[in-house]
Formats: structure tokens, sequence, C-alpha cells
């Protein structure tokens, strides 16, 4: 094994033990406030209980302190439908409920606000915008639709998308000879084939999802390049029978391999067809690639 195989899969070890491993990436560690945690007013009660009902990351896997917290809190809520469109947001009750600053509560909802989910006006406050308003490229966005009653369209649609923009990078790629990217390529097949064989999904998932956005840097499009963010969000979410790249397998590995082996050569047939054929590989399905919707 190389050097930098065992240092990722080390590191991926010690940071992230109490992550799910695989064949658990749809697991998603919530915990529910119980009702005799609830201290807000009653507008937050009432009729809309699914208010309490906060769903929480552990504090370790995102680290963001309560700023980042509360930002993944009011969120998910909004995202859920749990907040409506055009609902009012009160700092102080907001403040109140989440035992937090008005500075916290202040900066958290300019976060929100840039993500497009709520709108902060004279005179009117500010208020949850409608789902054609978000921004639903943000990769926040992305995770918290694919955790809520949104999933499957979330996990459609990115999988719609994915075969918009990977096959074409990779058939890009084949085009630029970057020694430096293509060895750091072929670096990730190794460790994901050292994971694979140790049972180690959170090396695997981490090996994938740079291999992933290297390929479309190396594309050496500006604009596919700044898509890279959403692979990676769709590799993070992935949880159901989507693409080849939903947990480790050795088809998964064999396809990642070739899709290297064919920039390595310059065959940009080759990496396309075989970054097609990794996204349609799955052991449990025969066909997953996307059906036309009917309308």
């Amino acid at each position: 094994m190389s050097t930098l195989a065992h240092t990722m899969m080390t590191a991926a070890r010690s940071a992230d033990s109490g992550l799910a491993g695989p064949g658990e990436l749809d697991r998603y560690p919530y915990a529910e406030s119980s009702g005799a945690d609830r201290v807000g007013p009653p507008s937050w009660e009432g009729s809309d209980a699914e208010l309490g009902r906060v769903g929480r990351r552990t504090a370790g896997s995102r680290g963001r302190g309560l700023h980042g917290q509360l930002v993944q809190q009011l969120g998910q809520m909004i995202v859920s439908g749990d907040l409506g469109a055009d609902r009012p947001l009160v700092p102080e009750e907001i403040g109140q409920r989440f035992e937090v600053s008005r500075t916290v509560v202040r900066e958290s909802l300019r976060v929100l606000e840039a993500k497009g989910l709520v709108s902060a006006r004279p005179n009117v406050g500010t208020r949850v915008r409608p789902v054609s308003d978000w921004n639903l490229l943000d990769p926040d966005i992305i995770e918290w639709r694919a955790f809520g009653p949104q999933r499957d369209d979330q996990r459609r649609e990115l999988s719609e998308l994915r075969w918009t923009i990977e096959p074409l990078a990779a058939r890009l790629a084949a085009g630029h000879g970057r020694e430096d990217v293509q060895q750091r390529l072929a670096d990730m097949v190794e460790i994901m084939n050292h994971a694979l064989a140790q049972g180690d999904g959170i090396t695997f998932s981490r090996a994938d999802a740079e291999f992933h956005s290297l390929l479309i840097q190396l594309a050496g499009n500006r604009m596919l390049e700044h898509l890279s963010g959403i692979v990676g969000a769709a590799l993070q979410v992935s949880g159901g029978p989507v693409t080849g790249c939903d947990r480790p397998t050795e088809a998964s590995l064999t396809h990642h391999a070739r899709i290297a082996d064919a920039l390595a050569s310059g065959d940009s047939h080759a990496a396309e067809s075989s970054m097609r054929q990794l996204l349609n590989a799955h052991p449990e399905v025969e066909r997953v690639v996307p059906a036309p919707r009917e309308h």
C-alpha cells in the first residue's frame, strides 16, 4: 500500500470512527427534542407541532458551533416544510426557542437568506421564501432535501444531473495531460482498492468523492468545475440504488480504474463510456438510468 493510501485510511478511521459504515450511508443521526425541552413562545408550537421536531446532526460532524447548528436546524425545518412559505421568522422567538443570542440568530438568518430560503425586508420582517426562490444547487440545501420528505425527488434529480455532468467531464478530461492529476486519480483508485479489501466504507467514500472532484477539475471547463460541489454533495447523500458509487463494490472499483486508465491514455470515448457504465452499475438493480417522467 502506498504512503498516501495508508495516511488517508488512518486519518479517516481516527477522525470518523463513529460515522456510518458500508451500507449505512442512509442513516442520519437525528435526535428529537422532547416536549419537556420546548420553552419557546406558543407561536412555535400549538397547531404546528412539527416545529418542535428539530433535526440535529451531531455537533462534531459539522463543527460550526452555535451559528452552524442554528443554520442547520432552521434550514432543515424550512426545507422539510415544517416552516412553510411566507411564514414570519421573529428573531426574538428564535433566540428564545433555541436558547441562542440575537447575534447568532441574525447571522444565521443572513446565511439562510444567501441560500434563498428566507427574505428580510423593512416593515415586513424575515419570512420563508417559496421553493422556487431557493438555491437548489447549494450543497446544504441538497443535503437537507435528501434527508427530508423530498428525499426521493432529490436523489433522482441528483442522479439526472450527474448523468449530464460527469460523462461530459470524463470526455473532456481525457484531452488534458496533467500528470500530477492523473497520478492523483490513480492514487484514489488504489486507496479505494485497499479500503474495499478492509471493509472501510468511510475511506472508500472519501477517495471516491476526491476522484470525481479531480476528474471534473481535469476537464478544464470552469463552469463544470463550479458544479463539482453538486457531485460531492450527491456522493455524500446517496443511500438508495441510484448509481454505482452508492457503496463500495468490486464493480464500482473496476469502473473507476477503467476511467483512470482511459484518462491516462487520452481515450476520450473510453473515458466517457466508462463513466456512463459506472453511473449505471449497481448490484441490486438492473437499470438505473434516469427514465423520462410523465407529465
